[in-house]
């Protein structure tokens, strides 16, 4: 999709001299229209250009989820992804009888999944060497380092459940279970800032030779530490969690997400000003969440519409996008939808659009599947900038920063890959 082809030769004429064709339109004529010679046209032939781009990060401190986990993929390359919290106590007070029992670390599925569920992962949990603070005192992003200790204070290997399981219990070190016991039983972390200046949080981690699906966690997992206190026959156990913060300000949670080694086409993509266009990525783009990669879409050719002889107006515009056939499956899903914002001529992000990507499966059956894309208003925007457009839109899915979905999406324009269907209402007045 290098250029127009030939503008004016695919225009479609659907009616002339007849408002009955806009029925299908929210176009409302007008007196100028009503007294014209009104041609509409399909143009089929006005390209839009695509491309791919990476953030340099992504803020994950905002994310709704913990994920862990890691696998290989051969376009993406070995996507992990591991958490950090801090944690906090339900109460700083324990009775002065009680006797320490045990603590564990108990992880809530949320549903989220991706890849392989049929492969074995591996969780181990650290603790931190350094308190939650981000670099810049706002947020944490993918890429942001906080150092653990190496030792585990817990691990687990399992079968993922993500949709048949509510929980996964992971038993966690009694000798940093005894040292927080004896702490509030003893009254020496009585307080938020005493506690964190003694524990700073810990790292969920996915085994390095993992390679199965990265799991969605709630940030309503935490520690229990469990105790008893002697009564009159037995023996009565009560517990004190020790559950995320989220509260805080800035939120001491992130998501660290990588994705190493991938193919030559995205390993290009070291700086967020780059463009990589789809003809020098074998009529390719590409999205993956989590990392930040994603498709840019620009529409440079859009004022040729005024090479049109007459006055007009745009009725209705789409833009469809086919994923490319063998790369998604049931492990690597397509989502329904998919987000579009706005980037500036720098890539940087300046503002989301109330306009969505749907994934159209009509024609499933067949293959035909593509994601459709009501642009209209955007491209009425820029028929009526006065100068060139430098922003454009970009695809992302939802909650982009609490997932790792990845997409390849064709872009060939021998398989009409992607079109841009453009609805136009031509008029002459009359003398």
């Amino acid at each position: 999709m290098k250029t127009i082809l030939g503008l004016l030769c695919s225009l479609l004429l659907f009616t002339s001299c007849s408002d009955d064709s806009l029925n299908d339109s929210d176009f409302e004529a007008g007196e100028i229209f009503t007294d014209s010679n009104i041609r509409v046209l399909q143009i089929d032939t006005l390209t839009a250009r695509i491309s791919t781009m990476k953030f340099d990060s992504i803020i994950t401190s905002q994310g709704s989820r913990m994920l862990v986990g890691e696998y290989s993929d051969p376009v993406f390359g070995h996507v992990r992804s591991s958490s950090f919290i801090e944690m906090i106590p339900s109460s700083f007070t324990i009775d002065s009888d009680a006797v320490y029992d045990s603590i564990l670390f108990v992880l809530r599925y949320d549903e989220y999944y991706y890849n392989d569920t049929l492969s074995q992962n591996t969780i181990h949990i650290k603790s931190l060497n350094e308190k939650l603070n981000p670099a810049d005192d706002s947020d944490f992003y993918n890429n942001s380092i906080i150092s653990y200790n190496e030792e585990d204070l817990g691990t687990v290997s399992f079968a993922p459940r993500p949709l048949g399981a509510d929980s996964l219990n992971v038993r966690i070190s009694d000798t940093l279970g005894l040292e927080l016991f004896e702490n509030l039983q003893d009254k020496n972390l009585t307080n938020y800032d005493e506690f964190i200046n003694y524990f700073y949080g810990l790292s969920i981690q996915p085994d390095k030779n993992d390679n199965g699906t990265v799991l969605g966690f709630s940030l309503t997992s935490g520690m229990r530490l469990y105790y008893s206190i002697a009564g009159e026959t037995e023996s009565v156990q009560y517990y004190t969690d020790f559950t995320i913060n989220t509260s805080s300000s800035p939120i001491p949670f992130f998501n660290q997400i990588s994705a190493t080694e991938p193919n030559e086409h995205l390993s290009s993509l070291i700086h967020n000003e780059i463009s990589l266009y789809s003809e020098d990525a074998n009529d390719q783009s590409f999205i993956q969440s989590g990392i930040g990669i994603t498709t840019r879409i620009e529409f440079p050719y859009i004022k040729s519409v005024y090479d049109i002889q007459g006055q007009g107006t745009l009725l209705d515009a789409t833009l469809r996008i086919k994923p490319k056939e063998t790369t998604y499956n049931d492990a690597l899903m397509l989502r329904d939808t998919l987000s579009v914002y706005i980037v500036d001529q720098n890539n940087d992000l300046t503002g989301e659009t109330t306009m969505t990507a749907i994934l159209n499966r009509d024609d499933q059956e067949f293959n035909n599947i593509f994601y459709e894309i009501p642009i209209s208003s955007y491209l009425e925007e820029l028929l009526v900038t006065d100068l060139e457009a430098t922003d454009a839109l970009i695809l992302l899915p939802y909650d982009y920063n609490a997932t790792v979905d990845r997409f390849i999406l064709d872009i060939d324009p021998s398989s009409h890959g992607a079109q841009l269907e453009f609805i136009y209402a031509i008029y002459d007045e009359n003398d």
